[in-house]
């Protein structure tokens, strides 16, 4: 059982947590007064002119709004050893990202700030909410399992070290979080992403495993084989003690059938976080809901701007409003300054600052005015495969220009094919116009869009698709929309 010292710890801990949670504001102004301080000393903030305390309006007025492609040579001379240049500390550690939208890696720095601050203090909150739901959960009397990337010294020079964000974190965990955790190092950070899936799940079958982490898509490739070698129906009667399952990366929703197949009945449990390279930025706010509380003093300060206006539009947390569609801007404590994510949200309540995510600022279809994102293609999918009693492994999705055909294009990969296609498409397509009425109006009379195109994908098509591109495991995942049609030509030939 959990042990009285553990109890009271996670207790006093969502207490605090919550306190922070109602004074978000103030957390936010403490944290651009932090960061200006930073700024006056590093390369990047004396060439714009900075030298001084500034209020929020001038701090937006004196930095731009930046992607990659602008930070970009500050982050390769500091990997060729330069310091001092987006933070006033010696920074040897970068995040390489998924970058299954780019065919170039990015490479975000990781100070000791972020680390320690950022994503160990992150990395305790969905345990904290797990406790306050649960609070006579027991997991900490077994092991956990953190299903991550890979680390390797970066080929360049020998003075940047180069990983996935979760094999990073993992090198520099703790000693007591390493004897709670399966496998050893050796294993959880190799290169090889099958070799990996396979020595994990000979490594950990007869461990008390008590709690997962990970992305939804690899955590159940890991399950399957565990299954595959156990020659056991379900996983708990593999480990009969697994409780909970901390996932982010990607929505749950379309595997929400695929984890009650392979870990039955209410014992399991499940909290959703929002982390990334940038930041730690979310986790699983209520027991019941879905919602995400917004990690406000976590050494990230944000800014958002409506999708539909831009850059310039940037406002601070304390001006969002509920129910706007918005892009997230990060300043961090690892130098990013002003920086697009990518990632985009709506809040549904402020003062505790609630969220949910819905969808990337590159991952949409807005070919004939529909602008389908991905929330909206992710309740879709779930709502269908729940009709029809379908479970699904991947998808994407893109336009169609081709006479007759105008529309969207699909590919789906299920465990098992529908006994109906056409079943399928109808029934995806309603539930498509049921949450976004623009789609909707598109489809009257099928005259601008067309109904659906749907492939059925060959079982592990996006595996081998993601393994052409040397992306297999870890953080990288399938994009679920294009507003072009490059991903899907490229799978399609995988099917």
């Amino acid at each position: 059982m959990i042990s009285s010292a553990i109890s009271w710890y996670f207790k006093q801990r969502h207490q605090e947590l919550w306190e922070l949670a109602h004074n978000a504001r103030k957390n936010q102004e403490d944290l651009l007064e932090y960061f200006v301080d930073k700024l006056c000393r590093i390369e990047y903030g004396q060439n714009f002119g900075i030298n001084g305390k500034l209020t929020y309006e001038e701090f937006k007025s004196a930095l731009p709004v930046v992607g990659y492609e602008e930070l970009k040579p500050y982050i390769r001379r500091t990997m060729d050893g330069e310091q001092q240049l987006l933070w006033p500390a010696d920074i040897t550690w970068f995040a390489k990202s998924s970058g299954t939208t780019s065919n170039e890696s990015k490479f975000i720095p990781i100070t000791y700030e972020a680390l320690e601050h950022t994503h160990f203090k992150g990395s305790k909150e969905p345990l904290t909410q797990f406790h306050s739901f649960y609070p006579n959960a027991d997991i900490f009397d077994g092991k956990g399992i953190l299903i991550g990337g890979t680390h390797k010294m970066n080929e360049m020079n020998g003075k940047a070290y180069v990983g996935d964000l979760s094999a990073i974190l993992m090198v520099h965990m703790p000693s007591w979080a390493n004897h709670k955790s399966t496998p050893d190092l050796t294993i959880a950070v190799m290169d090889n992403w099958e070799d990996k899936v396979e020595k994990m799940a000979r490594a950990t079958l007869n461990e008390n495993v008590t709690s997962i982490s990970g992305a939804p898509t690899w955590a159940m490739v890991l399950l399957n084989r565990v299954l595959e070698i156990s020659g056991k129906n379900h996983i708990h009667e593999v480990w009969p003690n697994l409780q909970l399952f901390i996932h982010g990366g990607m929505s749950f929703e379309p595997y929400r059938e695929n984890y009650k197949r392979l870990i039955p009945g209410e014992h399991m449990k499940y909290i959703e976080t929002y982390n990334a390279s940038e930041g730690f930025f979310g986790v699983q706010a209520y027991k019941d809901q879905r919602d995400l509380l917004l990690m406000t003093h976590h050494g990230v300060f944000y800014e958002f701007y409506p999708v539909n206006k831009g850059p310039d539009h940037c406002i601070p947390l304390w001006e969002v409003e509920v129910g706007v569609g918005y892009a997230i801007v990060v300043t961090n404590n690892s130098g990013l300054w002003r920086y697009v994510i990518g990632d985009t949200v709506e809040f549904t309540q402020t003062e505790p600052y609630l969220f949910k995510i819905t969808g990337r600022t590159k991952l949409f279809i807005n070919a004939f005015g529909e602008e389908l994102i991905m929330d909206n293609a992710e309740t879709a999918v779930t709502e269908t495969c729940k009709k029809l009693g379908l479970r699904v492994v991947d998808y994407t999705g893109a336009p169609c220009f081709e006479t007759g055909r105008e529309g969207h294009e699909w590919i789906f990969e299920f465990e098992q094919n529908p006994d109906s296609l056409e079943e399928f498409i109808g029934i995806f397509d309603k539930e498509l116009k049921v949450v976004n009425s623009d789609y909707a109006g598109k489809r009257v009379g099928d005259i601008l869009m067309k109904k659906p195109f749907v492939h059925l994908a060959s079982p592990l098509t996006f595996k081998r698709w993601l393994e052409s591109k040397g992306k297999l495991g870890g953080q990288n995942k399938v994009p679920r929309l294009g507003n072009h049609r490059n991903w899907l030509e490229e799978i399609l030939p995988f099917i």
